[in-house]
């Protein structure tokens, strides 16, 4: 399939909110280095920032993003703003708070009163005034309404436009729903690492309204450190039918899963940028979906 004229307008679109998104983002991960955002040899940075540009240039309007994606070297927030300062409208930049990094690399999990300091902290780097998304990434099981409360109240201040929770379940949802609305989930989904659960967990979002963002769609089981050399005969098959390649069948089948289902595949490489934003116009056939859907893990 052809890449060279396909933007992020040929995925349609969403609404976070009262903001309108594409729903072929950028994620921005992948930014500070060539494996995990903590490890791997930095990515170049001037040729990072021309990646960020032309991905605005072609569309994209939606970027995932957090404070604590930065290695020795890189930061991805310093780098959006770097590139993307003062920023196009329209143009909408989610964040993450929850972990954090102190300035070893150390990690650490907020608690509710650290929570607006990493608020502060995304708002410097990216040099914003407030927030367009802050997604609360949550550890595990557990209670979340004070940590969620904590990011409520700095909404109401009007430092954050609209909330998200990620690393989710259908329980958390309904315990932050409580609290204030939810506009996005962004959680583990890709066509052969999804839980047997996480598919009615989509629908859920659906039916009520809320973005579904999954993370590593891509990737699969290779998480943070990209997706593994070996690839399934089945999405083989199906990337040969249609000129393409394993990942833009991966971002396809992930786009097909419904209207609300947004994707924020993310690179470093100018050439994997348009071949990501290609996969929007790629359509899956009825049969295609079914072979791939039997992938997911028992």
């Amino acid at each position: 399939m052809t890449s060279e004229t396909i933007t992020a307008a040929a995925s349609g679109t969403w609404r976070l909110g009262d903001l309108t998104v594409h729903r072929i983002g950028f994620g921005a991960m992948r930014l500070t280095g060539s494996g995990a955002f903590d490890v791997g040899t930095p990515s170049d940075r001037e040729r990072v920032i021309g990646v960020l540009r032309r991905a605005v240039e072609l569309g994209v309007n939606h970027i995932d993003t957090a404070s604590f994606y930065f290695s020795s070297l890189r930061s991805a927030n310093e780098l959006i703003n770097r590139a993307l300062g003062p920023y196009p409208d329209g143009l909408v930049i989610t964040t993450k708070v929850g972990p954090g990094r102190d300035p070893s690399g150390a990690w650490y999990w907020a608690t509710p009163d650290q929570l607006r300091g990493q608020v502060e902290e995304n708002l410097r780097q990216l040099g914003r005034d407030h927030l367009d998304v802050v997604n609360l990434r949550l550890k595990g099981p557990g209670p979340i309404a004070e940590h969620f409360g904590a990011l409520a109240e700095l909404r109401e201040a009007g430092l954050i436009r609209h909330l998200g929770i990620s690393n989710a379940r259908p329980e958390h949802l309904a315990e932050a729903q409580a609290v204030a609305p939810v506009v996005c989930v962004q959680n583990r989904y890709s066509i052969d690492s999804r839980r047997p659960e996480a598919d009615a967990f989509l629908r859920t979002c659906g039916e009520q309204g809320v973005a579904f963002v999954p993370f590593f769609a891509i990737a699969g089981a290779g998480r943070e450190d990209g997706a593994s050399a070996a690839e399934h005969p089945e999405i083989l098959a199906v990337a040969e039918a249609h000129g393409a390649t394993p990942a833009q069948v991966r971002l396809a089948w992930t786009l097909q899963r419904g209207p609300h289902v947004l994707a924020i595949p993310g690179t470093g490489n100018p050439d994997h940028l348009t071949a990501n934003l290609a996969a929007a116009a790629l359509q899956l056939t009825p049969p295609e979906l079914t072979t791939l859907d039997t992938l997911a893990p028992a």
